[in-house]
């Protein structure tokens, strides 16, 4: 029997998708405008240490734990209300950070807006999913999707920085205001709403199972990156383990759990997953470390380096955009594989600056290994999507956009524990004769310390003390973009191992996988 052909999109799908990468652009943007605005905010509000480092943090650890949940959530209540009700939170959480006048509000609101932001990525994933059920269409839209939040990271330091320039810091986040009112007035006319009509209500106890399992998690791998390994973090990350085999526990005996476990049985979604985590474990740390060096060893201001990133970004867009174009007459293992051996390219690129510590360099291998990691990232979260059914995407897309967090958490923590450890290695081995003992104790502790105890002593103690940091903390970088590389190679190979040899040959082929294994497939408006 031959499989029917999925329908293209029609006009309305294309309009709906420029709608959807609003969000996307705001989603990135929200990330990276505080770090501008927190010496701005600092001097205002007067948090102490702990309630600055909440104000960062917040947003990403509740949007990181809210996201299963919300890809649930809307597979049960619908998309596209979903994302309404998200971007009408988030707005409004938006207003209430601008004009806070306090840590503790700032950080309510913040928390606001990472919950409001774990519904927007998944629900705008599943309703591309459930929008393009032609796979090529598909893949491009998907491609639109991720360089829509990769054009949000590159433009956001750029706009935070003329906004920082000529008004208070409150005005960071007023940014989402405009954007989110235009969403909600666009929203209902061009984005289809779709739903599981057989999904049943969804599990209270799994989602907070869910909750503190990812929350407990993700804070021990951040506080590791931060503190370093000990019996806190290991004891949170432990915690978070046990919550999870609670939450897969009750997965398999409930009527209509808030993940079916089917999904990981798929070997295209499975192997995807892990693909996904290995290029966000490489890609997230990256993003810091080239930040500090722009910052703290070539001596850019915030807006300088931001500007900088930006080739980086657009490197990313391009690349995200051509992979449709890439995959045309190829099989997708091998162009993310290609992607992959780019991406070790550039990290060995990013070696040299220790060595050379030009700007140059730096550009290139951050635009390198950007470019390579773009069709990685379409077509694994392409492959997830892609390999369930419309009725589950909202899961998957919950899934997928927890692995990347995971990902990037997971490689913030390990080479940000190696870069401490090499860093106070080089520091420790250094001539440090002569020089104030508080001075050279900060030194030791990170480069931002030693920057500013290099700024409390003589000029001629601080040039030298600044100078023997910036070289341990070069020297440290360089072993973590060498290791970054071979885990690039390492994707590469599990990608031809993995995803080669289990991701089916033919696009109709899974179409009538999902219609045996999962049911009829199809778009409802």
């Amino acid at each position: 029997m031959t499989a029917t052909r999925p329908p293209k999109a029609t006009r309305r799908e294309w309009f709906g998708l420029a709608v959807i990468a609003l969000p996307c652009l705001l989603y990135s943007m929200d990330l990276t405008v505080l770090n501008l605005a927190t010496p701005h905010l600092s001097a205002d509000l007067e948090p102490t240490s702990s309630q600055l480092l909440w104000i960062v943090d917040i947003y990403g650890f509740l949007l990181a734990g809210c996201l299963v949940t919300m890809g649930s959530l809307g597979d049960r209540i619908g998309r596209r209300k979903l994302l309404l009700i998200g971007a009408m939170a988030f707005g409004a959480a938006s207003v209430l950070a601008a004009f806070s006048t306090s840590a503790a509000m700032l950080i309510a609101a913040r928390a606001v807006l990472g919950i409001a932001a774990a519904t927007l990525a998944p629900s705008t994933l599943s309703l591309i999913r459930n929008m393009f059920l032609d796979e090529r269409e598909r893949t491009f839209a998907i491609g639109v999707w991720i360089a829509s939040f990769s054009a949000g990271g590159a433009i956001g330091p750029l706009v935070g920085g003329v906004l920082l320039t000529y008004f208070w810091w409150g005005s960071v986040f007023l940014i989402a205001v405009p954007i989110m009112a235009l969403l909600l007035v666009l929203g209902p006319i061009y984005l289809p709403e779709y739903r599981d009509p057989e999904a049943g209500r969804l599990d209270i106890i799994s989602a907070a199972l869910s909750l503190v399992s990812v929350l407990a998690v993700i804070y021990g791998i951040k506080q590791a990156a931060e503190i370093g390994f000990n019996w806190v973090t290991l004891l949170s990350v432990a915690t978070g383990v046990v919550f999870g085999a609670m939450f897969v526990r009750r997965q398999k005996v409930l009527r209509e759990p808030l993940i079916d476990l089917e999904l990981f049985r798929q070997p295209a979604f499975s192997a995807a997953l892990a693909v996904n985590v290995i290029g966000f474990f490489v890609a997230f740390s990256a993003f810091l470390f080239i930040a500090q060096f722009l910052q703290l060893v070539l001596g850019l201001t915030p807006f300088e380096a931001g500007l900088w990133s930006v080739p980086s970004g657009l490197a990313f867009v391009a690349g995200s955009m051509l992979t449709p174009l890439l995959v045309k007459g190829r099989r997708p293992t091998s162009v993310m594989a290609t992607g992959f051996l780019l991406a070790a390219a550039g990290f060995l690129v990013l070696t040299r600056a220790g060595e050379l510590a030009t700007l140059p360099t730096i550009i290139i291998g951050y635009t390198v290994f950007s470019l390579g990691l773009a069709p990685v990232f379409t077509l694994a979260t392409d492959m997830m999507v892609g390999s369930v059914p419309p009725e589950k995407a909202g899961m998957a897309s919950g899934i997928a956009e927890t692995s990347s967090e995971f990902g990037g958490a997971l490689g913030i923590a390990l080479l940000g524990s190696l870069v401490t450890a090499i860093y106070r290695s080089r520091v420790n081995n250094a001539q440090l004769d002569g020089m104030p003992v508080e001075a050279v104790e900060m030194a030791r502790n990170t480069l931002g310390s030693a920057v500013t105890a290099a700024r409390q002593i003589p000029k001629e103690n601080g040039d030298v003390l600044l100078m023997i940091a910036q070289d341990a903390f070069a020297g440290a970088v360089t072993w973590v973009f060498a290791v970054s590389a071979a885990f690039a190679l390492l994707g590469a190979l599990l990608t031809v191992l993995a995803i080669g040899r289990r991701h089916p040959g033919s696009r109709s082929s899974r179409a009538r996988g999902h219609r045996t294994k999962w049911g009829k497939s199809g778009r409802n408006a």
